[in-house]
């Protein structure tokens, strides 16, 4: 599972992208507790904790627009993290 972060989930996480590799049966919410189980250093001033941004942002799945956190995904899928911008 290959997972894209963009803006303040990229500070936050402090990479663009992960792998991850995930058992059958994985969900979109799967993904999201992998990314956050993952120890990170201290996101740069200003810019909120990581697991903060998910629970705001919105998620693509293979260039898709995902909304059910439990959508199955397959091991050559791609999330892309997309959180709140200008404010929204």
């Amino acid at each position: 599972m290959h997972v894209r972060y963009f803006a303040a989930a990229r500070a936050a996480a402090g990479a663009d992208e992960e792998n991850f590799e995930l058992a059958d049966g994985a969900t979109v919410a799967t993904v999201l507790e992998a990314i956050v189980a993952v120890e990170r250093p201290e996101p740069p001033n200003g810019t909120p904790p990581l697991a903060r941004i998910l629970s705001r942002s919105s998620f693509l799945l293979n260039e898709v627009a995902v909304r059910d956190t439990a959508t199955p995904v397959q091991p050559r899928d791609v999330i892309d993290v997309l959180p709140p911008f200008a404010g929204g």
